[in-house]
């Protein structure tokens, strides 16, 4: 499927989503300035071209470049209706979530942001405890909901922990956002079956993937026991988490044109996706 539901708000979007940290973090991914007017204009061409290649998922937060990803989003996508935009707000005291809100919707120059999730790189149990609490950012998040200035709220992480368990089992969240790749595979294990993709998806939620392509670390990996490699690896790693079946979207960071074309081309060859369940299978 090229397409998914994204429940909230019944629109049909892409199962590629443009990830929007490599577009306004400095030396991300390698040696590279966000704020150079060249890579500025290179970003916007990105983004142009991902929306007429069929993109419309994109996701992006106030940490990507101290609200650069989002100023360069809110631009390019000014007016889009057809697309679903997600950001984030840091893990911080729930009196600061909606100031941090506002001035998302101003950069995204946006009345509603379609999802906001709680940008959390490792959430553990105390952290969700605070979360979920009398007072917590939790509370903060379905008001903001209730007087529309977001459509649908949920967490990002890092990990596949009692933390992320609770959040899921909390049913109060539309979304989750969590790292998935051919290397951290913690969150799909299904000889036993066990991970958060699947309490996820039986509650519910809207599953995106990030790290897609290991953020370089298998490719890395390969010229370390292979120096002479030059096989690009990229489409199959991100041919690999497309092919799960419980996984809405997969992001994947783009920030030239030529991302975008190489990214959307494999996204849109499903003679390349895999049985990602039989391929556990052993004993054959």
């Amino acid at each position: 499927m090229l397409t998914t539901e994204f429940p909230p708000t019944a629109q049909t979007v892409s199962r590629l989503g443009f990830g929007g940290a490599a577009i306004g973090l400095t030396n991300y991914l390698g040696q590279y300035d966000a704020a150079a007017a060249t890579n500025r204009d290179a970003a916007m061409r990105a983004l142009q071209l991902a929306l007429d290649r069929g993109v419309t998922y994109f996701d992006t937060a106030p940490g990507y470049g101290k609200g650069l990803s989002e100023e360069l989003m809110g631009e390019a996508l000014a007016g889009r209706t057809d697309v679903v935009l997600a950001t984030k707000v840091k893990l911080s005291s729930a009196r600061e979530v909606r100031a941090s809100v506002e001035a998302s919707l101003r950069r995204l120059r946006r009345d509603s942001i379609d999802l906001l999730q709680i940008h959390g790189g490792s959430l553990d149990t105390e952290a969700v405890a605070a979360i979920l609490g009398r007072g917590g950012m939790l509370e903060q998040l379905l008001r903001l909901r209730v007087d529309g200035l977001t459509k649908a709220i949920g967490f990002t992480s890092e990990d596949n922990n009692r933390g992320v368990d609770d959040l899921i089992d909390s049913g109060a969240f539309d979304a989750m956002q969590i790292a998935y790749n051919l290397l951290l595979q913690h969150p799909y294990e299904p000889t036993r079956p066990f991970g958060s993709l699947f309490r996820a998806k039986e509650k519910g939620l809207f599953i995106v993937t990030m790290r897609t392509p290991t953020s370089g670390i298998f490719q890395k990996w390969m010229r370390l026991v292979r120096p002479d490699d030059t096989f690009d690896y990229t489409p199959a790693l991100i041919q690999f988490v497309l092919s799960n079946p419980l996984v809405d979207v997969a992001l994947v960071g783009m920030r030239t044109s030529a991302d975008v074309e190489s990214s959307a081309a494999v996204w849109r060859d499903e003679t390349g996706r895999i049985d990602v369940p039989a391929l556990w299978g052993r004993y054959v």
